[in-house]
């Protein structure tokens, strides 16, 4: 914890919750080994009577798609890195992996990577089922990518980081899937009966999750909305308050902070955006940090300046005043794809929410009500992904036991003896798991 509290800046406490969420990865996807649904069986058995046409014996499978190379995340040097997700789900799907170790945390990685090492010896595995690789530029990444032998990438960073890996990836003989998790302002949409019942300490809430941990969560809350009017005044100054008398936190490396500053610079400089609130600032030029910022524009503007809409990752956020709920889902309508989008909601808003809700569904991959979004649960149902620019492909997760079907592709066995089938598709079951036999679903013996 040590090594990765100095290298990240992160405190001791944050690491520790992160190795419990980690090794609860791990754990997760152990069950899921074991209890083989992911292996989607599924058993079409020979119609030789059929007419007009008999049907042949029709088996089928889900396989590993081959090594998968994994890039380690910046702001989580044990969850999303090393023996993170990607990891985690690639090795449970029965793919090899090669993790390139991001250069923020190295000795972290390397750590790491010796625990994971050790894992494989303990278990009589093949060496060549784990590697880790590091680099402090381009280059070992981009050759990764480039090589054969890899058949899929798992990636969360930057856009640009994102899509460069999906180019390369498009531009080999042979193209592979790019799971990219890039960029999200996971928008919170306030309705006027929570805003009435509950604004204030709703103000505050928001700014305690905006600043946690630096703002450096891709699920920081970078847009909120509501309705113009006396209770949003309130709530801005209360957020005020509370977010003035938060202090510069530390980020994760240099080109971080240089890039927060950068883009809230830039955010300061949007027609119609006004800086309504600054963190306490920081003397200490060398010690990379974060000043929260909070900003305020009106529905219009934002409609009219896209460039309010980008993600700026570190503690700042955008409120946006509106003059209707009509308004609302009509902003709603326009943004990018999102890894999370929120709801606060009370009973008086259900009817004028519903609309909201089917426009989000098709806009996230979470849709949280009455909760904000820093935080995301390890679990069976939970989906960390969204459409484009959130992730490079809207149809799978990064967290959560479907993270698995990102490595696999289905195999189709027609007519073959039973001395050439896998184990889980011969008669008997003699994996005991569940398989669909005949269009009909038999659980596990």
């Amino acid at each position: 914890m040590r090594v990765a509290s100095a290298e990240s800046g992160l405190p001791e406490a944050r690491i520790a919750g992160e190795r419990a969420r980690t090794i609860g990865q791990l754990r997760l996807f152990a069950r899921v080994v074991r209890e083989g649904a992911w292996i989607d069986a599924r058993i079409d058995p020979a119609m030789p009577d059929r007419q007009p046409l008999p049907r042949p014996d029709l088996r089928m499978r889900r396989v590993a798609l081959g090594p998968v190379a994994v890039f380690g995340a910046s702001n989580f040097p044990l969850a999303f890195s090393v023996a993170g997700g990607d990891t985690a789900s690639a090795l449970a799907a029965g793919c090899p992996v090669v993790v390139k170790a991001h250069s923020a945390h190295p000795g972290t990685s390397e750590l790491v990577g010796r625990a994971v090492q050790a894992a494989v010896r303990a278990c009589g595995l093949p060496d060549g089922v784990f590697a880790l690789l590091f680099d402090a530029g381009f280059e070992v990444g981009s050759a990764l990518v480039s090589h054969a032998s890899i058949k899929a990438v798992g990636f969360t960073g930057s856009r640009a980081g994102g899509l460069a890996l999906v180019a390369l990836s498009a531009a080999r003989a042979e193209p592979i899937p790019v799971y990219a998790e890039m960029s999200s302002v996971n928008p919170v949409f306030v309705l006027p009966a929570a805003m009435a019942a509950r604004g204030q300490q709703l103000a505050r809430d928001y700014v305690d999750s905006l600043t946690l941990g630096a703002g450096q969560f891709c699920t920081n809350p970078g847009l909120l909305f509501a309705l113009k009017g006396a209770q949003l005044d309130a709530f801005v100054a209360t957020a005020v308050d509370a977010l003035s008398a938060k202090p510069c936190g530390v980020m994760l490396t240099g080109g971080i902070a240089a890039a927060y500053a950068k883009g809230v610079e830039s955010l300061s400089k949007i027609d119609g955006a006004q800086v309504a609130a600054r963190g306490t600032s920081s003397d200490d030029a060398a010690g990379w940090r974060g000043q929260p910022a909070l900003f305020s524009v009106d529905a219009e503007h934002l409609l009219a300046q896209p460039a309010l809409t980008h993600e700026v990752f570190g503690p700042s956020s955008v409120v946006i005043a509106c003059d209707s709920v009509a308004q609302m889902i009509e902003v709603a309508r326009r943004l990018e794809g999102q890894l999370t989008a929120t709801l606060q909601i009370d009973p008086d808003d259900y009817a004028l929410v519903q609309p909201l809700v089917g426009v989000l569904a098709r806009k996230a991959g979470r849709v949280l009500a009455n909760a904000f979004p820093t935080g995301v649960e390890v679990a069976d149902a939970m989906v960390h992904g969204g459409p484009y620019p959130a992730t490079s492909d809207s149809r799978t997760t990064s967290v959560g036991t479907a993270a698995i079907e990102r490595f696999l592709r289905p195999v189709c066995y027609q007519g073959l003896p039973q001395a050439l089938l896998p184990d889980a598709l011969r008669d008997g079951n003699p994996l005991a798991i569940a398989r669909r036999i005949d269009g009909k679903l038999q659980l596990a013996s």
